[in-house]
């Protein structure tokens, strides 16, 4: 059978026409040999067409397909130009070497030509690609390094540029500012109140909310000047006119001593960093949402986007978190308490970050530990779906979250009717007590 060897260059297309298999063998300590030794290499191995990039982005794109797997139209119609015609209804009688299997079932599918890849395939290749520039004979001194390192800088910066798995790091910093202006926002909040309750004391029992706090300190400023024309302005943050009305009653009667306006200056703008922060806060939230929905679609679907980001942060990439096994998926964010449990003899921990999830919060007490486990699993299945997958779908992540929801139930249930056991005597049919636990099994 007859073989031909696809080379793709940086240069372009090459078809090699594999002669006389006979005079190298057909296994791979033979072709070694013969690889090394240009006169016999070049016996064996022929040169059958040569299609050359017309552009630097001509070739960029070639190679971008090649890489995923896919066949082009132009390498389609290289293909069916240069090898021989299959007849229908007839066995082919040769075969196409490719160095990578996926292109070569990708050109099998669409023209039905044989393809293989295999050691053998590799070796010629290598001698292809060795003696390259001696199969060509328009390359002019200098002609085939060229073309290799703008193709290698273009490549490498189009990956770099659009490979979503690398924007996982911009999940990471988001988290962890996303925690930092949390902080900012506690203590920010804290001086607000310090600094502003002395003057008006009655508004920190009337308002919790540290966001609604500063908004309302911005609109009174000095309590004294408080009356009816303050009523809109409070009725639209506080969305309750009656409170509103309050509210103003209480700064007419309050006790509380008043302000020089140098203080009052410095309390109105701790106020308005509360409120800046606040609401950057806001919108860096539903950037991260954006952002782990693009990277991680299936796990934000599973566990939420805040606790996904958590999980690759923690972990450090998603490529990271794809390659835990779910045992330590499941304990990651609880290292101290593992470390100090092995230390010690204790109990080790059941779960790490994975306890903000909605699942654990809804499990009881005896059910943390098995729903810390099931979710683990799924997780673990989802960031590698979403990691190593090509679809951008959230379709595993929903259907992963459907079987959690049932295993959730089904703890709910099992458990309790053992609480039902528990409290009530089990007789048999012959009358004899059943023992509990026995019972226990049975409805498990």
């Amino acid at each position: 059978m007859a073989m031909f060897v696809l080379y793709e260059s940086s240069s372009g297309y090459a078809l090699f026409d594999v002669h006389g298999l006979n005079e190298i063998g057909q296994n791979v300590e033979a072709v070694q040999s013969s690889v090394s030794d240009l006169a016999r290499f070049g016996q064996v191995v022929k040169l059958t067409a040569f299609h050359p990039w017309q552009t630097a982005q001509d070739a960029l794109n070639q190679v971008n397909a090649v890489s995923e797997g896919f066949m082009s139209e132009e390498l389609r119609s290289f293909l069916e130009l240069n090898l021989p015609k299959a007849e229908e209804g007839k066995e082919t009688k040769f075969s196409l070497g490719v160095s990578d299997p996926k292109l070569g079932s990708c050109i099998s599918e669409a023209t039905k030509i044989p393809c293989q890849s295999n050691e053998f395939v590799q070796e010629l290749l290598r001698g292809v690609r060795q003696h390259f520039d001696s199969f060509i004979n328009d390359f002019k001194p200098g002609g085939l390094e060229k073309p290799q390192v703008g193709l290698a800088l273009s490549y490498s910066r189009a990956k770099v540029k659009y490979n979503v798995n690398k924007e996982d790091h911009m999940v990471i910093q988001t988290i962890s500012l996303l925690d930092t202006l949390d902080k900012d926002i506690n203590s920010y909040a804290m001086r607000t109140r310090e600094w502003y309750s002395p003057h008006f004391p009655e508004l920190d029992k009337i308002v919790n909310d540290n966001y609604m706090y500063a908004q309302l300190s911005k609109i009174i400023e000095d309590k004294s000047k408080l009356s009816e024309e303050h009523v809109p302005m409070l009725t639209e943050v506080l969305g309750d006119e009656d409170k509103a009305r309050e509210l103003v009653e209480a700064g007419q009667a309050s006790m509380g001593p008043d302000l020089s306006p140098l203080d009052l200056l410095h309390a109105q703008t701790f106020a308005q960093g509360v409120i800046d922060l606040t609401d950057y806060r806001k919108k860096l939230y539903d950037y991260l949402v954006v952002k782990v929905k693009d990277v991680a679609p299936n796990l934000a679907a599973l566990i939420g986007e805040t606790v996904a980001a958590r999980l690759i942060s923690h972990a450090g990439s998603l490529r990271n978190l794809a390659k835990h096994p779910s045992s330590t998926l499941q304990i990651l964010g609880a290292e101290r308490a593992l470390r100090r449990a092995l230390r010690t003899g204790g109990k080790t921990p059941k779960h790490g970050l994975i306890v903000h999830s909605s699942f654990i919060g809804r499990a009881s007490a005896r059910n943390k530990g098995r729903m810390a486990r099931c979710l683990a699993a799924k997780c673990s299945i989802a960031a590698w779906v979403d990691y190593f997958g090509d679809s951008s779908s959230a379709d595993f992540g929903e259907k992963l979250r459907v079987k959690v929801e049932e295993r959730l139930d089904s703890l709910h249930n099992v458990y309790a009717m053992e609480e039902v056991l528990e409290d009530e005597e089990i007789v048999d049919a012959s009358g004899e007590e059943i023992d509990e636990e026995e019972a226990a099994d049975d409805v498990e």
